[in-house]
């Protein structure tokens, strides 16, 4: 029987706790960031700046990001593995569509809004990744306290 929710953050190591829950409040202020850009400019709010595909992307972060929320507050493997790609995806799709910006005066790489959280987070994901993957059982080569088929 799998241990409650209680139980599974209990079960993780400090470092594990504090990290993802960096990664579910970076998420939720992803969240709410597209929420209120979408709230701004409605479908099309990003249609000024980035390319179709990018704003289909930046329109499907408004479901992965709430969607990342859960997965990594339930402490699922599942969550972190998503974080990762997503992070990845969200910080190059950043940096395309700043990127005339930034060539342009790269002082904006300083703003404490834009380019540098999104960039800073996606490196804290990338590399705290595998290292939590392990802690909570995600990596089936080192099963962790609440991984099926794990001895206790």
């Amino acid at each position: 029987m799998r241990p409650g929710l209680r139980e599974r953050w209990r079960q993780q190591p400090p470092w594990a706790r504090g990290a993802l829950a960096v990664y579910g409040i970076g998420f939720f202020q992803g969240a709410c960031w597209h929420i209120v850009d979408l709230a701004r400019g409605g479908i099309h709010g990003y249609a000024p700046f980035a390319p179709l595909p990018l704003r289909v992307f930046f329109a499907c972060l408004l479901v992965l990001d709430p969607l990342l929320v859960v997965l990594v507050g339930r402490v699922r493997p599942a969550g972190v593995l998503l974080a990762g790609g997503v992070m990845v995806l969200d910080a190059a799709a950043n940096w395309i569509v700043n990127w005339p910006q930034v060539h342009r005066d790269p002082a904006l790489l300083l703003r404490p809004v834009g380019l540098l959280p999104i960039t800073l987070f996606c490196v804290f994901v990338l590399a705290t990744q595998v290292p939590l993957l392990r802690a909570i059982g995600g990596d089936r080569r080192t099963p962790g306290p609440y991984c099926p088929g794990a001895e206790a």
